[in-house]
């Protein structure tokens, strides 16, 4: 109990220090008159957009969480556990998106009155709230509903089951986020850049564009609404997988079930302070003050986890000494380095990679896009072989158990990741506003500093996603298989077996066509975005010329219409493929098969979805940065032919990045979840 009691303490701690950075950012400055026109806009827009895709969400859920209420299989803790995992991560994700559409003019503001370090400590700590509340709340509501749990046991066994609810509920709510704002931050920015830059040649953020609200809006639902809930639901499925592990094998006693809450509570507080000392030295660079905020942070959960491990296990009845499970938590903290650093050399500026694409940008478009297809494959190979190796050392340490716990600890760090990553759309808003409200070049130069090194975090943030998202899926299926070792004997899950070869194949395909049909919705609706700019320009040849605002609004509610309806059907796909194999297949065939057709549908889209999770995210990056190359003078700079070909490039990798590439994560785990809670039915 009193480990429980440490974490805890440790999500009380988190929560009111996102609270207090609320506070503090609330009270600085708005700026002038001149910065409220476009800063409401967005702050509307982005009200409107979540607004109704959390309508949206919500139905969907109480349909599920009725059906898991009245089904004897599951019952009323499961259905609890569904709601409270579905709602701390709704929670996470909009609260710390209106934080952030407020602390955009505040970042613009203080850059054009105070400069540099004023502009980063609030765009910082405007992310440090998202980051906090999703720590906090992931390892609250595990420790809280696992409490419950422990209450209603009454000294008999306990039933770890429900948490795959509360797992289920999450990653639900992370899918819909994920993709609603992935879908409409990238039909927006590809329509915007499209007729605003291509067609028209007029910059980025410019006021004429119509679309340029609804790309600000944009970062703010997807790259801190939706990363939030994927984040979140990330930490807290590692969390309930760890759990249910220990659960399945019997494993020691509960002190094993509470010892990935114990790190969880742990890296938070390190992530309090290597978020909080951070501070932009003189003639400091601002990526590496994000850097040291986020190496001290994994210096200091090293140092807790070895504290921690030899304090909670020392009297343990555990299977695995405090060392391994020790090592196990070091492994996943390597493998998020190794992540890292393989995703910095292929997206940096001043790097191979990107400066190949720029380099073949000067022949045209299509050698730019085979450049930057190129390189998004080849990103692939250290990532894989990283998590490779982690998850055979962790193994050796200490089993199925360790590579959990190294998923957990790598995923302990998601306070300070995702305050970095959230960081990124206040600080890209911060230079919109500063251009839609015509302000000196000197305030734009600062916001452009912020938003570049925030460009590079959410590259690093996308990539950590994918790495845990990858790890924990695995540690999913290790629980499904466990199960199913408990409940049914002579069930292989061997190579060879003619089911498993079947769901290996099915489940290789599963994130290509769930990709495919966001790239769909991603066109959809940037189609649309295209024609309204067009629309507008050709009724109102005023808004060119400064002499008539465009109408934001209507962009807006196009997008918002698109990205709700694009974002079911995918959606739904990962709930419907293991209802079809539980409540079609498994009838019809021999016994035991639904077990191993499900089994090969997980590995298989477990690595299909790796891989090309990585493929997208970082190709799409590279596409990005190689633009910003050019951008910066490279090979005849601004509006050079080369320029042109790169913005097709990043074009094209926007919905690599952004929406198809991160979705993959958390269609794996609700996958891997609902094939977890549909063990009774197999």
């Amino acid at each position: 109990m009193i480990a429980l009691t440490f974490s805890l303490i440790t999500a009380a701690a988190g929560l009111a220090y996102a609270l207090w950075c609320g506070l503090w950012v609330l009270r600085q400055d708005e700026g002038g008159i001149e910065l409220r026109p476009p800063y409401l806009a967005i702050r509307e827009g982005a009200n409107a957009f979540i607004r109704t895709q959390y309508l949206t969400i919500l139905a969907v859920g109480s349909l599920l969480l009725i059906i898991l209420w009245i089904t004897p299989q599951f019952g009323f803790l499961t259905a609890l556990g569904f709601a409270i995992g579905g709602l701390c991560s709704a929670i996470s994700g909009m609260v710390g998106m209106w934080v952030s559409v407020r602390a955009n003019v505040r970042t613009t503001a203080a850059a054009a009155r105070q400069g540099l370090p004023l502009a980063l400590k609030i765009s910082l700590r405007s992310g440090a709230v998202t980051g906090f509340l999703v720590g906090a709340l992931a390892l609250a509501s595990v420790s809280g509903f696992y409490l419950l749990l422990y209450w209603l046991n009454d000294n008999g066994p306990m039933d770890l089951r429900p948490l795959a609810g509360l797992g289920f509920g999450a990653s639900l709510v992370s899918i819909f986020a994920r993709l609603g704002g992935g879908i409409f931050t990238k039909a927006a920015d590809v329509g915007a850049d499209l007729v605003g830059k291509i067609e028209q040649g007029i910059p980025e953020d410019d006021p004429r564009n119509p679309a340029v609200i609804a790309d600000n809006v944009g970062d703010n639902v997807g790259d801190c609404a939706g990363m939030a809930a994927d984040v979140f639901e990330s930490y807290a499925v590692t969390l309930v997988a760890a759990m249910l592990v220990t659960s399945v094998t019997g494993i020691g006693e509960s002190v094993d079930q509470v010892y990935p809450l114990v790190l969880g509570g742990t890296a938070l507080l390190a992530g309090l302070i290597g978020i909080h000392t951070s501070r932009l030295r003189s003639h400091g660079d601002i990526l590496s003050t994000l850097t040291r905020a986020v190496l001290l942070t994994i210096v200091l959960s090293a140092i807790g986890f070895y504290l921690a491990s030899h304090w909670l296990l020392s009297d343990s009845t555990t299977n695995y000494t405090a060392n391994s499970l020790f090592a196990s938590a070091l492994t996943g903290l390597a493998v998020g380095i190794g992540m890292v650093a393989t995703t910095t050399y292929y997206t940096g500026t001043n790097h191979r990679p990107v400066q190949e694409i720029a380099r073949a940008s000067r022949s045209g478009h299509g050698t730019n896009i085979i450049a930057g297809l190129s390189v998004g494959m080849a990103s692939t190979l250290i990532p894989t072989v990283v998590i490779a190796a982690g998850v055979i050392t962790a193994y050796t340490f200490a089993g199925i158990y360790g590579i959990a716990i190294a998923t957990v600890a790598l995923l302990s760090l998601a306070p300070v990741v995702m305050a970095i990553d959230a960081y990124g759309p206040v600080t890209d808003n911060a230079g919109g506003i500063a251009e839609m409200a015509k302000l000196p070049r000197e305030v734009r130069e600062v916001t452009d500093a912020l938003d570049a090194a925030g460009n590079s975090t959410k590259s690093l943030t996308k990539v950590f996603a994918i790495g845990s998202a990858g790890l924990a899926a695995l540690a999913l299926f290790g629980a499904f298989r466990l199960e199913f070792g408990t409940r049914l004997d002579g069930v292989s899950f061997a190579i060879d077996d003619p089911y498993i070869l079947a769901g290996l194949f099915i489940g290789a395909l599963l994130p290509f066509i769930f990709s495919g049909i966001i790239f769909k919705a991603v066109g959809k609706a940037a189609a649309s975005v295209v024609e309204e700019v067009r629309a507008q320009f050709k009724a109102h040849p005023e808004i060119l010329t400064g002499e008539r605002l465009p109408d934001y609004a209507r962009a807006v509610r196009m997008l918002t219409r698109a990205s709700i309806r694009g974002m079911i059907l995918p959606g739904l796909l990962p709930v419907i493929v293991p209802l079809l194999v539980a409540f079609v297949w498994t009838p019809l065939a021999p016994p035991g098969s639904g077990a191993q057709l499900m089994g090969g549908i997980l590995i298989g889209a477990v690595i299909s979805g790796l891989l090309l999770s990585l493929m997208l995210s970082t190709g799409g990056a590279a596409w990005d940065n190689a633009k910003k190359y050019i951008e910066a003078g490279h090979y005849g700079g601004k509006g050079s032919p080369a320029h042109m070909a790169a913005i097709t490039g990043d074009t094209v990798g926007d919905p690599c990045k952004d929406t198809a590439g991160p979705a993959i994560n958390p269609m794996r785990k609700v996958l891997s979840l609902m094939a977890l809670l549909l063990v009774p039915f197999l």
